[in-house]
């Protein structure tokens, strides 16, 4: 029951083969089988995992069930569940219950899929590597001794390791694709304001957007078209209409016109990711597309401009966090300054203080000219690349990441170097656009991921992109080899 798509557990519900608390309670023991090996669930909700699931099964039983009904999810530990801890992955909020539910959350549990619990991810989504959160490192499935990739390294592992069929995710330079190409499972990053923000809680506002893991392009379309569309909670929601993305998912690609950027396949890229990448090109060259080679000229820029933005937005984010308000408090204060500075000393790690005190400098007096201002202005040049680019070609490809995943603790000690793994990646969010990663063949054993860039608001067309390619491959059908499951 637990490898099979959303479609075939769907259909399979339908004609009563077993019931959707059966199938949660499959997806229930296998967490408790397989997560100690991983680490990719903070909190198991199995209580009210089965409860939805009896409710999913009323509804199929009156024939008034629908795509997701009775299908196991798992949420990022970033979105707010009415009575259920989130802690997004901080010592800080430890101890916060959420005192509503965040709008994505809502609306897949209105599509009827039972939350199995909240998963693990880099402190305040804030880390390359899943190695920051305050309840320890996930481990990627296909090999325990590496990273799975982060922030949403928790989200990717689940759904890799089938421990939930699919799983919310958040990306704000990478955190979706990066995490999905090390782990082998498909991950999309929308359009910004495609979903709602609101129950999200922020890192960086204007970077910040939410979206979808699963096996396939053909799942994550059920999943996205679930959750997406305008909120009026969210300000920064976007008021375009959501297509069906799974009506789109058979459009023909033929006389599809590919960008490779030529940024992207130089010095850095692993010569095997490369190959691997190559491979999966000349498949779509096979299916009736063309390829041709572009120029995004300010994107090796994406990397200092994001780490000026999103740690000033961070900074601010995160100034309610003071041991008053919201979040952990430190014991028996002196005074109100020994309150703040020991509760936030306490409540935050070391890569979450680096950001907040590097935004907090880029943000002070007689710096913010010299490097957030100019930060906005290349982030203009940046967009700009491509929009250029989308007058030539459909959609850009390339590497998700320069590797595959590395060991962890290999760049626990040096920033600089884990801020690079995301090099392909910041450049989406910076310009606002949608990314998606696919798996594409393996190196050594491990996952490799493509990643497709489109316009905005083109998310259908990627993930139709995305489909006709997992037609003609099955890459996306390798699943890691975990111990338990021999």
């Amino acid at each position: 029951m637990t490898e099979p798509s959303i479609p075939a557990l769907s259909a399979a519900l339908r004609a009563r083969e077993f019931s959707a608390r059966e199938l949660t309670e499959e997806y229930l023991a296998r967490i408790e089988r397989l997560d100690d090996q991983i680490n990719a669930y903070i909190t198991v909700t199995a209580e009210q995992a089965l409860a939805a699931a009896e409710q999913a099964d009323q509804q199929l039983a009156a024939g008034a069930a629908g795509p997701l009904t009775g299908i196991p999810i798992a949420h990022k530990d970033i979105f707010c569940t009415h009575g259920v801890k989130t802690s997004c992955g901080s010592r800080m909020l430890d101890s916060f219950i959420a005192p509503y539910d965040a709008t994505v959350v809502q609306r897949l549990q209105a599509a009827g899929m039972p939350m199995l619990g909240k998963t693990n991810m880099d402190e305040f989504a804030m880390g390359s590597s899943n190695e920051t959160s305050f309840y320890g490192p996930v481990r990627n499935p296909w090999s325990h001794e590496r990273v799975p990739g982060g922030s949403s390294g928790g989200s990717a592992a689940a759904v890799a390791a089938g421990l939930c069929v699919a799983a919310t995710g958040t990306d704000t330079g990478g955190s979706i694709r990066q995490p999905a190409a090390f782990c082998g499972v498909t991950g999309i990053k929308p359009t910004y304001g495609r979903c709602s923000r609101w129950g999200m809680i922020a890192f960086a506002s204007s970077l910040d957007q939410a979206g979808v893991f699963a096996r396939s392009a053909a799942d994550a379309a059920l999943v996205l078209q679930a959750m997406a569309g305008f909120d009026e909670h969210d300000s920064t929601s976007a008021h375009a209409p959501v297509p069906d993305y799974a009506a789109q998912l058979e459009e023909r690609i033929d006389g599809l016109k590919i960008g490779l950027p030529k940024e992207y396949f130089g010095e850095g890229l692993d010569p095997d990711v490369a190959a691997s990448v190559e491979a999966a090109i000349k498949e779509y060259e096979a299916l009736g597309a063309s390829v041709r080679e572009i120029s995004l000229p300010n994107v090796p820029l994406s990397v200092p401009v994001y780490y000026v933005v999103a740690p000033a937005e961070c900074s601010s984010n995160l100034a309610r966090f003071d041991g008053v308000r919201y979040g952990h408090r430190c014991d028996a204060p002196e005074d109100l300054e020994d309150l703040y500075k020991r509760s936030r000393a306490e409540g935050f790690g070391p890569e979450v203080k680096r950001r907040i005190m590097i935004g907090t400098y880029v943000l002070s007096a007689g710096y913010y000219d010299a490097y957030y201002l100019k930060a906005q202005q290349l982030r203009h040049l940046i967009s700009d690349d491509f929009r250029r680019a989308f007058e030539q070609v459909d959609v850009i490809m390339g590497p998700t990441t320069p590797s595959t995943a590395f060991a962890l603790g290999a760049k626990s000690n040096d920033p600089v170097a884990m801020y690079l793994n995301d090099i392909y990646t910041i450049a989406t969010n910076l310009a606002g656009l949608p990314g998606l990663s696919i798996p594409v063949a393996p190196v050594d054993g491990m996952p490799v991921g493509l990643q497709l860039i489109g316009d905005v608001f083109q998310e259908g067309r990627l993930l139709n992109i995305a489909h006709r390619l997992q037609q003609a491959t099955d890459w996306h059908r390798l699943t890691p080899g975990l111990a338990a499951n021999r």
